[in-house]
Formats: C-alpha cells, sequence, structure tokens
C-alpha cells in the first residue's frame, strides 16, 4: 500500500506541474489575469440588448457603417443609411456638431447609434469608438464622410466585388463629372470593375507606369470613403494618431495595412461608385487657440497670434491645422522607422 501511495503521489504531482505549465504558458488578455478563462470576453459589437426578454431572432450584421455627420448634410446623409440600413449594415451616426435631435424626424433614427463631440473628425470618433476589439465581429468597416453621393452605389454588390478581388482597403470609385477629385487614382473608370493603379500621377511630378509599386500610383486609395476588411482595420486604428485628428499623411501609408502586396490589396471599385461634393464642412468661428501635441505645437503660424478679440477664418485654419498635423505625422513615422531596430521596411526602396 505504501508503494502504491507513493506512485500515486508522484503521478499526481506530475500531473500538476503539466497543469501548472501550461497555464504559465496561457495567453490571457491584460487585466483578466484574476478570472477564470471561461468567463472571458474578449470581444463586443454594437448590437442592442432589449431591457428584458430575449431579442428578436435575426441573423447579426456583418457589416458597419459609420460617418461624421452635420445637420447641414441631412438630405446627402439620409440617402447614404437608408442604403446601408436596407442592406443590414449597423450605422453609427457621429455628431460633430452636437445636433442629434435634428434627425428625430427620420423612422431610421431610433435604429442607429448616435454619438456626440463638438468639432471632432471622424477620426477622432473612430479611435475613440471603434476599437478593433469592439468591431471585431464586423467584416468590413466603412468610415466615410458626410458629403457622398450614393445614387449609383450598392452596398451588397460592392462587398462582393471587394470579397471576389480580394481588397483589405477600398473605396468606391469616384463620378469625375460631378465629383471634386483630388488624386487621379480615385477616379472612375469606365471599362473596367476595379483598378488598382493610375498611370496620371496629378501635380507630384511622379511618373506612373506598369512597373510602379508606389503611391500616388498605386497602393493607396482617399480617405473620404474607405472600407477596411477587419483585419485590415486593426492595423489601421493602431496607425491612428490619438492627438491628430485631421489625419493628412494617413492614406499614404495605409499599405503597410494591406495584409501583403499593397499593390493587389488596394483597389478602387469602379463598377460601384459616387459622388463626393467636397463640401467644406468642418469647424466653425472661433477665438485663435495655441493647440500643442505633444511637445509638438502644431499651429506655429509663422506670424503674431492674433488679438483674443479677432475671430479666425475657420476653413483657413483648419486646413491650415490639417496640414500641419501632416508634417508631425510625417516626423513622428520617420523617428518611428529611425527607433525600431527589429522592423523591417517591407517597401524599403534598394540602396543604388
Amino acid at each position: 500500500m505504501g508503494i502504491d501511495n507513493h506512485m500515486n503521489s508522484t503521478v499526481q504531482k506530475s500531473l500538476l506541474w503539466k497543469v501548472r505549465r501550461s497555464c504559465q504558458n496561457q495567453c490571457r488578455p491584460d487585466g483578466s489575469e484574476t478570472l477564470p478563462e471561461g468567463i472571458i470576453a474578449k470581444t463586443s459589437n454594437l448590437e442592442r440588448r432589449p431591457l428584458w426578454g430575449y431579442p428578436k431572432k435575426r441573423k447579426p450584421s456583418k457589416y458597419l457603417f459609420a460617418a461624421a455627420v452635420g445637420i447641414k448634410q441631412k438630405e446627402t446623409v439620409n440617402e447614404m443609411v437608408q442604403k446601408f440600413l436596407s442592406s443590414d449594415f449597423v450605422v453609427m451616426l457621429f455628431h460633430y456638431d452636437g445636433n442629434v435631435d435634428g434627425w428625430r424626424s427620420f423612422n431610421w433614427s431610433n435604429s442607429v447609434i448616435h454619438i456626440s463631440a463638438l468639432n471632432q473628425t471622424k477620426w477622432w470618433f473612430a479611435k475613440r469608438f471603434l476599437h478593433p476589439d469592439i468591431v471585431a465581429e464586423y467584416s468590413y468597416i466603412f468610415l466615410w464622410d458626410e458629403d457622398i453621393g450614393v445614387e449609383n452605389f450598392n452596398p451588397e454588390r460592392y462587398i462582393s466585388i471587394v470579397k471576389d478581388e480580394g481588397l483589405e482597403i477600398s473605396q468606391p470609385a469616384l463620378d469625375v463629372g460631378k465629383s471634386e477629385v483630388h488624386h487621379q487614382i480615385t477616379a472612375r473608370g469606365r471599362r473596367s470593375r476595379v483598378h488598382r493603379r493610375t498611370y496620371k500621377a496629378g501635380d507630384t511630378n511622379t511618373r506612373c507606369d506598369y512597373t510602379s509599386t508606389a503611391p500616388p500610383c498605386t497602393g493607396w486609395i482617399e480617405v473620404m470613403a474607405p472600407v477596411f476588411s477587419h483585419t485590415a482595420w486593426r492595423c489601421v486604428w493602431y496607425m491612428i494618431q490619438n492627438d491628430l485628428i485631421h489625419a493628412w499623411g494617413l492614406d499614404i501609408q495605409l499599405g503597410y495595412c494591406a495584409q501583403g502586396d499593397r499593390t493587389q490589396n488596394i483597389g478602387v471599385v469602379d463598377a460601384e461608385y459616387i459622388v463626393h461634393y467636397g463640401l467644406p464642412t468642418l469647424g466653425e468661428p472661433e477665438k485663435k487657440k495655441n493647440l500643442t501635441v505633444g511637445e509638438e505645437n502644431i499651429t506655429t503660424l509663422g506670424k503674431e497670434v492674433p488679438s483674443q478679440t479677432s475671430t479666425l477664418n475657420f476653413r483657413v485654419e483648419v486646413r491650415r491645422q490639417s496640414y500641419n498635423e501632416y508634417k508631425v505625422f510625417k516626423r513622428r513615422w520617420k523617428r518611428a522607422v529611425e527607433e525600431d531596430t527589429c522592423w523591417a521596411d517591407p517597401y524599403a526602396k534598394p540602396e543604388k
């Protein structure tokens, strides 16, 4: 009996050691270490729940449409929302003018999610309310401006195309006859379903041809109406700077989140196209403030600060702020590349 008890004890200790070793190798989210693994809910979604009883049985939405909106673009936004709701999207509206009640006249108002914060951009909202773990259940995230015409756009057909083409990051092409087109790659091609490059670089003095492998010729889109796969969005969310709300410069670097070859996984869908009205909707006249990002002053205008009683041309100031943030982003990217000795640039230019 003594020998048997000793053997049983040895086996138990061996099993316990294996269990402990297995537990030590267990990867748990930070902060959840004191919880039993089975109770940990690692992700969430934007589905609403009833205060009592059970929700109606229905197929959960797989796609998310989000846009920063103001009441002045009420009719344009209404057309977009109706299109996406009819295609079984979850819709989230970011109200940068603080006016939520003004949308109550629409039947769909109680069916969408409203978030309000004065004078913020869609990137500010996205960084705070579209964390990858919150939107992990959505296969595609549409993060659009409010001044988009969707008469010739069908969300379901669009998703079918990007799936078929393997596009991780995409946008609908722009109707060149009605849109404000800033970059040639966004212009609609009438003979193609999708295009991934342009042969006209615009005003950048860059020559584009079939051998081009980088923006502005290929491997990027503009950010007025981007569409991200959930894996691409997880990467893009990390790249969005918490304190740079205009996101200038982000578009050129989207290729790093393309989950592979940016010349193949980023594209513009010609078959489902939109109109970009290019309306100046952001900002309100206000007295000048000196803004600082970390240790960097991003409103250095090269002139004396106006008196407190003077008001600003808000469109000029928004534009200037965007450009200043673009310079900050470029400096941060350059510094990050220099400091991260473990990172290898997949798009590094070969040394001559």
